[in-house]
Formats: structure tokens, sequence, C-alpha cells
């Protein structure tokens, strides 16, 4: 039976930083909802290739979009695409690259920020280009879409972790706390989606290095977190799960009942199952 799925975004966070500080987040691992996955994301480890990997599954060199500030709309078969190809309700609540890729580029705030439109890749969506655009207001607009649009797939993608630690680094207080402030913002509503039915995956592109960047190959800059919560993963519990960046959109396509061809990790979920 397809399932609905939020995909929430955490632009920028390390894995370790994940681990030790999003204490709500663990509390509902510790409950037995999901499970804690290993992922090392591909390279380059920079935005807009890693969100084209996420929700495409092809690497920076499959897909072309090897840099951030190659601008233009996917060659790549989507989440996005397949679902709203296929019948489901797409939303997102996400920064405007993401509209770029999957709705149209170039962006232009006035007439791509706020999108209602069934033809679309993405139907229903928020979009900002502000890095500092406050993360509260992200989840709040994620909400909003949830509640009044039904969707099957609703991305939530905020950008104040990777916006704070390009200013002073990921080995500070500053990194740390915003990680704990969008942990708290994650505990307004994950009971509620929980006892909704979703099925919630929580993930980073990428990390961040102490001096305040990333796109190499250090393990602070590539070992992202992946958590799956949901009543299609409650039997993980307990369980090492390591899954390739590439396998996380075919994952999302299983759990939605998606006809596709992506590549899928091995042992988590299979619809048929």
């Amino acid at each position: 039976m397809p399932n609905k799925v939020i995909f929430v975004l955490l632009d920028g966070l390390c894995q370790q930083t994940a681990r030790e500080c999003m204490g709500s987040l663990g509390a509902q691992l510790e409950r037995g909802s999901g499970v804690f996955c290993r992922v090392q994301s591909e390279l380059p480890s920079l935005s807009r290739p890693l969100y084209e990997c996420l929700l495409t599954g092809a690497n920076p060199l499959t897909s072309g979009v090897i840099c951030n500030s190659v601008v233009r709309r996917s060659t790549q078969e989507s989440i996005f695409d397949l679902a709203s190809a296929q019948g489901r309700i797409t939303a997102a609540s996400a920064y405007h690259w993401v509209s770029e890729l999957y709705n149209h580029a170039p962006y232009d705030p006035v007439t791509d920020r706020i999108i209602n439109d069934k033809s679309a890749a993405i139907q229903h969506a928020v979009f900002y280009q502000w890095d500092d655009y406050p993360d509260e207001a992200v989840f709040f607009d994620a909400e909003m879409l949830r509640r009044r649009y039904d969707p099957d797939f609703l991305l939530i993608h905020p950008m104040n972790i990777d916006d704070i630690g390009h200013k002073y680094g990921s080995d500070s207080a500053q990194y740390r706390n915003v990680v704990r402030r969008d942990d708290i913002y994650l505990s307004y509503y994950l009971d509620a989606w929980l006892q909704a039915g979703y099925q919630v995956i929580v993930t980073a592109d990428h990390g961040m290095n102490h001096d305040g960047t990333h796109g190499g190959t250090l393990p602070i800059e590539r070992e992202v977190p992946l958590v799956l919560l949901g009543s299609a993963f409650t039997e993980l519990k307990g369980q090492a799960l390591q899954i390739k960046q590439t396998e996380i959109c075919g994952l999302c396509c299983e759990l939605l009942g998606l006809s596709h061809h992506k590549a899928l990790p091995q042992g988590v979920y299979h619809g048929n199952d």
C-alpha cells in the first residue's frame, strides 16, 4: 500500500553533530520509531549537486550538476516528476534552487515563490531565496502546505544550519545551537506526522568543515545523518545500516508506491515485502 512521505533536508548538517545535538530526534529513535543510518555524500560535497542526487538518485557526474552555479532545470527524473505524473500530490517548502531544478529556471521570486499549479512537478510550494530565512518559518510554511493540500510527497528544506556553518564553522557554539534549534522545530511536528501515518526521512546534503566551507573529501564534509521514521522502519530498530546517498531517491519512490527504475538500498524497505 502506498505511503505518504515527508522528506526533511537539513542543509549542511554533519552526522556527528546530529547525533550529539538532536535530542528530540534521538528520543524518537529510543522509542523505536525508526532507525539512524550512516550516509556518505557523493562528490563534490556541494548543495545543488546533492539536492539533485537526493531527489533523482543521480550522482553529480551523471546529472551534470557538478557545482552550485549550474542553473537549469534538471535533465533527470525526480521524485517530484514521477509522483506528479502518477497522480500523486507534491509540495515543497524549500530554497529556490529546488524550484530551479524541478519547476522553472532561472528563479523569479515574483512568479516562482508561491506555487499552486497541478501541471508542475512541484505542484504546491513556498520557495525562498534568503539563506537566513528563518528555519521556523520554513517549517510553518511546510505545515501549512501539508494541512491545506495533503501532499503525498512533501520536501522541507531549511538553510540556517548551512548559513551559520559558513559564518562560524562546524566546531562552534553557533553551529551546534542552530542544530539544537532545528531539533526543537522538528519536535513540534514529528509526533503528529507519525500518528497521521507519514513516513518521515530526515537527512542532509553535506556536512561542514571547521573552516566554514564544504565541497571536499573530509569525513566531516561528507558524513551526514539519515533518520528513517515511521511504521515502515520500526522493525529496523537497533540495526546499523549503511545506505548510499544515490539510493535515498529510490527508497522514497518505493515508499510512495511509484513505478520507477531507481537504485534501492538493500534490507531497508521494499513495497512488496
